[in-house]
């Protein structure tokens, strides 16, 4: 059965074979990333504490794809989202608000749990970042400039390489830039960002900025659901999507501050994307079980390769 909390997105989806690539597809690559992320610092997802700046449909997407990848980690669901903490212009989401929607619900903390920290009557980003000790920031608010010096200067308190993704698109948009995001943390931040960036550069390094885009995704979820003959897409294959990224993304050699693998491997990033998506579906019996033989033939055969015509130029 499906949450009666989940967004409007989730309608369909016992009826149609379909995913919300701009809400599910976010955030399967979101995740992928920061797993891909904490790997490069040597830790994992369940040890973070996460703050979104932006609580609207796709940064709770993205939130609740990373409980459920808290609780594959070995957290139970309440302790996954007590390191979930969502920030909209009103402050921090608590239990004591009104008129949430009705996808914000699962995500709010307690008022009993944040009583005793020291706070103004709005508990903002700042503050929040403070107190809850974040180590991982994620911009989702369509507002410039909202991830401050004071901001990142408390992360770096917090720990000694913070997580920082600005995603929100265009870069007119973007809450910090991550050359800004570089020289506060004194180039110990790990950066990605939704829109395309130069590298940034701090004591004569350079530093490359991923783009975390869903590209990085829908290639492959939809091949895989192609190849295994899939009914739908669970949560669970867009949870084994961003897994496959993130050990896809150890597998390359890349640029000092790069964290996914370049977008060049495209090809090979979706196969095996789509390789981990289509025995997913078969083991959450969304398809019929298949061996790795027949996977790959499959894959092969459903796999679109442009093939331009050779012309020549003609006078009339």
């Amino acid at each position: 059965m499906l949450r009666k909390t989940l967004p409007r997105y989730c309608k369909y989806r016992d009826q149609l074979c379909c995913f919300n690539d701009d809400i599910q597809g976010t955030a399967a690559v979101s995740v992928g990333t920061l797993i891909a992320a904490c790997l490069n610092k040597g830790q994992k997802l369940s040890q973070q504490n996460i703050a979104f700046l932006g609580a609207g449909s796709a940064g709770c997407g993205i939130a609740e794809h990373i409980i459920r990848q808290m609780q594959r980690e070995g957290l139970t669901e309440e302790q996954a989202r007590s390191q979930v903490f969502m920030v909209d212009r009103y402050g921090l989401l608590t239990d004591g608000m009104t008129e949430l929607q009705k996808f914000q619900e699962p995500l709010v903390q307690k008022e009993s749990a944040v009583a005793s920290w020291n706070k103004s009557k709005k508990l903002g980003l700042a503050q929040v970042v403070k107190q809850a000790k974040i180590t991982v920031l994620f911009g989702v608010s369509g507002q410039k400039g909202l991830f401050t010096q004071e901001v990142i200067e408390s992360l770096c308190v917090n720990t000694e390489h913070p997580i920082v993704l600005p995603l929100s698109n265009p870069t007119s948009r973007v809450e910090a830039t991550p050359q800004e995001v570089t020289n506060w943390s004194k180039g110990k931040a790990i950066v990605a960002t939704g829109s395309p960036f130069p590298n940034t550069t701090f004591n004569g390094q350079s530093f490359e900025v991923s783009q975390c885009n869903n590209s990085y995704i829908f290639p492959g979820i939809g091949l895989g659901v192609l190849a295994a003959r899939a009914t739908g897409i669970s949560d669970n294959m867009l949870m084994a999507a961003s897994q496959a990224l993130a050990d896809i993304s150890m597998e390359y050699e890349k640029a000092p501050g790069a964290i996914l693998p370049p977008i060049k491997f495209i090809r090979e990033i979706s196969e095996k994307i789509a390789y981990a998506v289509a025995l997913q579906a078969a083991q959450d019996k969304l398809a019929l079980p298949i061996t790795a033989e027949n996977l790959q033939r499959r894959l092969k055969a459903n796999f679109w390769l442009p093939e331009y015509r050779n012309y020549r130029r003609t006078s009339f």
